[in-house]
């Protein structure tokens, strides 16, 4: 069984700060950290290799930095990573980025089951996983809480909802998103990182996929960011220092005077 985890490095959102000239993330000096929800799918996919055996390959698509969120991803338990590195995947949407890591997922023959974390926390689209199961033609399910069997190649996870869950069965291989309510991450062993040092690291590169150049990176994203910034969190009120009853009917001609 080979287990794909798709990953992604983030900034760390309690030290985001936006550049008000550029309308960009100021990423200089700024820690990056492996997408909180993909450590709920690296867990997993460490814990169906416990219980199945296996391999586990981790995927990441980026600057060369994200070497250093492979290597930890080694560092819990995965075996192989590869890096998706090339000045022309930047400015990738969700849709260039799916493709992108599907053409890469493609050259592994023998993958089994995909994972990926519920979203990015940079994003917060939820679109990668589904694209990517869309683009290899493979059954998928999101929001997972919970793999209760995998054997005969066929998967059944329970899908989180509103009031409770689905059970959901699908033919391997295929595509699941899991949710933070599936596991507990494990932190990384002393052993782990002294293997993630020596971990050989494959990096590949637009020239090793066969994907049209107008089809990945900026060129290839339907949609694209035109501008960010920091939301006005300024507020303003009045304090109502009266009796109860006055109060109230102050309140509700003030509401009545904002068209509330």
């Amino acid at each position: 069984m080979h287990i794909i985890v798709c990953i992604k490095q983030v900034p760390d959102t309690t030290e985001i700060r936006i550049d008000p000239v550029t309308n960009t993330l100021i990423r200089e000096g700024v820690e990056s950290i492996i997408n909180p929800f993909d450590l709920y799918a690296l867990e997993e996919a460490i814990r169906l290799k416990e219980q199945h055996g296996g391999t586990i390959t981790a995927i990441s698509m980026g600057p060369p930095q994200v070497e250093t969120a492979l290597r930890e991803a080694v560092s819990m338990g995965v075996d192989n990573i590869v890096l998706l590195s090339d000045r022309k995947f930047a400015g990738a949407d969700t849709w260039a980025t799916s493709l992108t890591l599907a053409a890469a997922i493609q050259q592994i023959d023998d993958a089994s089951l995909i994972l990926f974390g519920q979203q990015a926390i940079d994003g917060d689209t939820a679109q990668v996983g589904p694209g990517v199961a869309a683009h290899l033609g493979l059954p998928q399910t999101c929001f997972v809480k919970k793999v209760e069997v995998m054997e005969n190649n066929t998967i059944t996870v329970q899908r989180l909802m509103e009031d409770g869950y689905d059970r959901v069965s699908m033919p391997l291989p295929a595509v699941i998103s899991v949710v933070k309510e599936i596991n507990i991450p494990r932190l990384p062993s002393l052993r782990g990182k002294r293997k993630a040092k020596k971990a050989e690291l494959k990096i590949v590169t637009s020239a090793d996929l066969d994907l049209d150049e107008t089809a990945i990176g900026l060129n290839g994203s339907p949609t694209q960011v035109v501008r960010i910034f920091s939301p006005d969190l300024s507020k303003s009120g009045e304090i109502i220092e009266l009796p109860p009853e006055e109060a109230v009917e102050k309140l509700y001609a003030k509401f009545k005077e904002l068209g509330k």
